[in-house]
Formats: structure tokens, sequence, C-alpha cells
């Protein structure tokens, strides 16, 4: 599924991807107290591509899905159905192993905790140096640590780092060093799981502006997970926008900012703060997340929506292309949402 203007073959193709967890009780629970199985509708069909040289974001409040995506897409999980192309190959279902293995190379994660994501135990020359070792990409030991220095150089940190132990640094210093270890594998795609989220605001800024230099400088292209708007306003070529599982609008990132058009998309824009003062009528995110494991009927944000109907509840929107950008919204298709 092309969601853009660009002609050239995506890097990354997801088309009606789809990830249930089976949440049950036992079975003999379920047979003594007549229940039914239970299933929390993490991720529920989703199509979007990622160009080469891209930042696709994803964007919503927590719970939406957006992680389970991420973690599907390098691999951590299997779908329940759908497909992700990698380079025009599958590597998504468990029939496509041999064929995921051999692309999970080109690709590598960067996660949300520094904290927790590095191994205590571990120097940082041995925790940059794994992916190179593992990959066989260096064998001689005087190189390895020739590219682990270049690495550590690159991320903005000293060689001599590599002799210190992760608790020795700072939380951005360890985003620092988990964005080495992404690259020691020389990746062309970089899934970026909230990777700025558990920093401090001023340090959140130097991650973010690294890790422009090095997609400019390396040619990377970025997933990008985020529940920040003002972060994914800053490094997206495009976004999309995730509620309970399922994408309800996405398009590049400056026409999305500039004219949202779902509802939703316009709430979550409303509670940035108003610097600058405008005046202009704003509305909040009302009402709570419903649960994945019972969705509501229809579009899955009609509770919460404004400008609900009576089709709205009963009918599951399809994304409509409206000159680039995709929304999946009965009052938008109707024209009763300008």
């Amino acid at each position: 599924m092309n969601n853009g203007t660009n002609t050239e073959a995506p890097l990354l193709s997801v088309d009606g991807l789809v990830r249930y967890f089976d949440v049950s009780a036992p079975l003999l629970n379920r047979l003594i107290e007549r229940l039914d199985r239970s299933f929390v509708k993490a991720v529920d069909g989703i199509s979007f591509d990622i160009g080469r040289g891209e930042t696709f974001s994803l964007v919503g409040e927590s719970g939406c899905g957006k992680s389970t995506v991420a973690r599907l897409i390098v691999g951590l999980y299997q779908p329940t159905a759908g497909s992700i192309e990698y380079e025009g190959v599958e590597i998504g279902p468990r029939s496509a192993a041999a064929d995921r293995k051999r692309m999970q190379p080109h690709m590598q994660m960067i996660f949300q905790d520094p904290y927790a994501s590095l191994n205590p135990r571990w120097r940082v020359v041995d925790i940059i140096a794994e992916p190179i070792r593992v990959r066989r990409l260096l064998s001689n030991k005087h190189e390895i640590l020739a590219r682990v220095g270049e690495l550590l150089s690159q991320v903005g940190l000293s060689p001599a780092d590599g002799e210190r132990y992760p608790h020795e640094f700072s939380g951005g210093q360890r985003q620092r060093i988990s964005i080495a270890r992404a690259l020691a594998g020389e990746p062309e795609f970089l899934v970026c799981d909230e990777p700025t989220s558990a920093l401090d605001v001023s340090v959140q800024a130097q991650i973010l502006n690294l890790m422009k230099e090095l997609q400019d400088r390396l040619g990377l292209t970025y997933l990008f997970i985020s529940h920040d708007l003002a972060v994914v306003y800053h490094v997206s070529t495009k976004v999309g926008v995730m509620y309970l599982g399922r994408l309800v609008e996405w398009a590049e990132t400056q026409t999305l900012f500039e004219n949202p058009r779902h509802p939703y998309t316009r709430m979550l824009l409303d509670a940035i703060p108003d610097l600058e003062m405008s005046g202009r009528q704003r509305i909040p995110v009302a009402g709570e997340v419903p649960s994945p494991i019972n969705p509501p009927s229809g579009c899955a944000f009609h509770p919460r929506c404004p400008h609900a109907e009576d089709r709205c509840r009963a009918e599951a929107p399809l994304a409509q292309n409206y000159d680039g950008v995709y929304v999946a919204c009965h009052g938008v298709a109707e024209g009763r949402i300008t």
C-alpha cells in the first residue's frame, strides 16, 4: 500500500497487520465459569509504507499498539495476520523465518529505557562490539576495538568511555551508547521505540539532533514511536496517528499538523499548549481509551467523538485518500467534518 507521492518502491511495507494476545483464563476456569476466550486486540489491521531515508512516526495515547507494531517489525512478535515486507521480501509470518533471519541484520531497534536495555555487567566496549561479533563484520580484536571507538565518537562520546560500565553514565549518555550499539551492526533501518521519553527535556533535544545528524550522514530510515507530538513534529517526514490498534490518519508531517482532519488527531493537537495564545477554539481529549479486549463496535473512537452518528457506532470506517492524506472517518467522508 503506497501512502505517498514517491513512486520508488518502499523500504518497508506493512499491510493489514494484526496482532492479538490471548489473555484468557485457564481452561478449567473457563469450563467451570463458562467463560469465552479473551484476546487483547493490540494491533487490529494497519497498513503503511516507509520510503528509504524517511522518518515515519507512529503517535497516540499509551496502549494504542505503537510499541507492538515496532516489535512485530523487528521480529520480537509474530503477526496474527497481515504482511510485513522489507525490500519486497515477506518477513512477517512464521513460515518466512528464513527470509526474516536474512533481512533482520538490516534493521535494529533502540529501546525506550536506556537504564534497562544495557547489560550492567558488561563494559561499554563489549556491549557495542557484540553486534559486530555476532554478524562477523570484523574478526580481528584490534579492528573491533577501533570500530567501537569510531562508533563512540560518532555518537558524541570518547573511545576511552568503552572501558566504563553503563551505571557510570547519565541517561542521555546511556541512550547514546544504545544508538552506538544499534549502529554497530551497520543497519539501514532503525526502529526507535520512544527513545527519548525517559530523558530530561534538554537531553531529549540533544539525542533527537544526534539522530537527525546520523540519518543525514548515514542515509538511515527510521520508524519512530512516540506519544509526544512536539518530538514527532521535530523528527518526522510522515506521521501516522493510532487509536486502539488502528491507524485513523496519516500524512506528511507538515500537512497533518497544519490541517488535521480526524477528530482524534485534532484533539491530540489541541492538547499541546498554545504558546502563541492565538485564542483559537480548542477541544481537549475527553474520556478514557476503551479496553482493547472489548473495543467498541463500528469506529473505535465513537464513544469519545463529538461528531459521532449512528453509522459511526455500527460500521468501522475505511481509510480514504484525500490528496495524500489518509483518513478513516465517516464524518470526513460525508463532509460533516471539514
